[in-house]
């Protein structure tokens, strides 16, 4: 039975839509641009993507003293992420309010997308738990609580005017084919690529598919629900130890750290 976003969260499959939200958060040229001139796909393939997940993991599943670390961590790498408005950029701040909202919200809409793709539609009340529950994963940063729409409904019109004015911009589509067609990183995060480049198409609305230049037509269509049935068939019946494996990796690899195993402790009130 799913009562919040803790008995979700831990679902690997949910990082088959990674690609989806850095994608709609670059898209956005507040974040867009911070991220083109302050982190390095086409090197660091990965790192965004650790950052991302180990934080949200530790939101969610993690110790006070773990929480703490990570906050620290994103909070030291958010700092130099700034620039003032000039004649070649709009300028941004990691600290800004308004982009921290679109970073969560394109955090929580992927995650839902995928979930209920795999698991079927959510009820109610899961749902309702679930996005109020993802509240906290800006709140535990700079975002102030009632920035968070106040209900799914209010988020729904929050989602859909913000998605319609996307256009990426030349920034936003060499990130893009940093991340989805790199030259370097690990060979298996290489070769996992092609899977990745044809998951994010299917998952971006059409309007930013054909923004970030990413093919798509009914053949692409037909086999993105074939493999999406396949997930569904296939994804609930692994074992949980494989399913939750990135977020006992990532937490395993906080637990290690000199500055919070010695004193881990269960963080009251987590969803």
């Amino acid at each position: 039975m799913v009562r919040g976003l803790a008995d979700i969260g831990a679902e690997s499959v949910l990082l088959a839509g990674a690609g989806r939200a850095i994608l709609l958060q670059i898209a956005d040229p507040a974040v867009g641009h911070g991220v083109a001139e302050h982190s390095n796909f086409a090197e660091r393939p990965l790192d965004r993507l650790r950052a991302t997940m180990t934080y949200v993991y530790a939101v969610v599943y993690g110790s006070e003293e773990q929480l703490a670390a990570v906050r620290r961590a994103v909070n030291r790498a958010h700092a130099p992420v700034r620039r003032e408005a000039d004649a070649a950029s709009a300028g941004y701040n990691a600290f800004d309010e308004q982009s921290q909202l679109w970073v969560v919200a394109t955090l929580y809409d992927t995650a839902v997308t995928v979930y209920e793709k795999i698991h079927g539609t959510l009820d109610d009340d899961a749902a309702d738990r679930i996005y109020r529950d993802y509240a906290q994963i800006g709140t535990a940063l700079q975002l102030p609580a009632e920035l968070w729409p106040a209900d799914r409904a209010a988020f729904a019109q929050y989602w859909d005017a913000r998605v319609q004015r996307l256009a990426p911009d030349a920034a936003a589509r060499r990130v893009a084919r940093d991340l989805l067609e790199p030259a370097g990183g690990p060979i298996l995060w290489r070769l996992s690529m092609p899977l990745a480049r044809f998951l994010t198409a299917g998952l971006l609305p059409e309007h930013l598919r054909a923004g970030f230049g990413l093919p798509w037509g009914h053949r692409h269509m037909r086999r993105f629900e074939r493999t999406m049935r396949v997930l569904a068939a296939v994804y609930p019946r692994l074992p949980q130890k494989i399913r939750h494996w990135p977020k006992n990796h990532y937490l395993g690899q906080l637990v290690m750290a000199d500055e919070i195993a010695p004193k881990a402790t269960p963080r009251r009130g987590r969803p």
